[in-house]
């Protein structure tokens, strides 16, 4: 049975107006980027701002056309910029880069931490808005559960983030910790 494709999948409403909204999380991700490894080039600004884009036709975020969306990005920044920059895209998510033996790229890092310049507030009300937070709260089930508020969920999303850069870029993390203080 073939699947109906819906004219506003998940991953579209994401884009439109949810958590990877193609203007504001750029912006987040250009910053954790300037804040872990200074500021971008030309191309790197490029590749952070297109690296969501294959999430346009995605009917979900973690499913299996969800997890294939750095392809779409990879291939633009492959024809424009070479190899370098095309896997620096395609290597952002790092359940793509694992699938292929690669470790995750530099813009995986970035894109991770960009959630530490996020107002909770405006994160949880276009993860509401788009539905993403359904998928994201189900998929983390087992590691958070379900009983808590999204607010909780949101601080221990960040918290398992900032733990991701201890593990990953130390020397960001007092910065980052102090950002989450405030």
């Amino acid at each position: 049975m073939k699947r109906k494709r819906t004219w506003f999948p998940l991953g579209r409403r994401s884009l439109l107006f949810g958590v990877h909204q193609f203007l504001w999380h750029p912006w987040t991700v250009y910053r954790a980027w300037c804040r872990l490894y200074g500021r971008p080039g030309w191309r790197e600004a490029v590749c952070i701002f297109i690296h969501d884009w294959g999430y346009w036709h995605a009917p979900n975020m973690d499913g299996p056309e969800g997890r294939r969306h750095p392809e779409l990005g990879a291939g633009i920044a492959r024809r424009l910029f070479g190899d370098e920059y095309g896997d620096l895209v395609l290597y952002h998510s790092r359940h793509y880069a694992r699938m292929h033996g690669k470790p995750p790229s530099r813009l995986c890092w970035a894109d991770k931490l960009s959630i530490l310049y996020e107002p909770k507030w405006f994160y949880l009300l276009r993860a509401a808005l788009s539905g993403e937070i359904r998928e994201y709260r189900l998929n983390g089930k087992d590691r958070f559960g379900l009983e808590r508020s999204h607010g909780e969920w949101f601080d221990w999303l960040r918290g398992q983030f900032l733990q991701l850069a201890d593990a990953k870029r130390g020397d960001a993390v007092p910065y980052l910790e102090s950002r989450l203080s405030r």
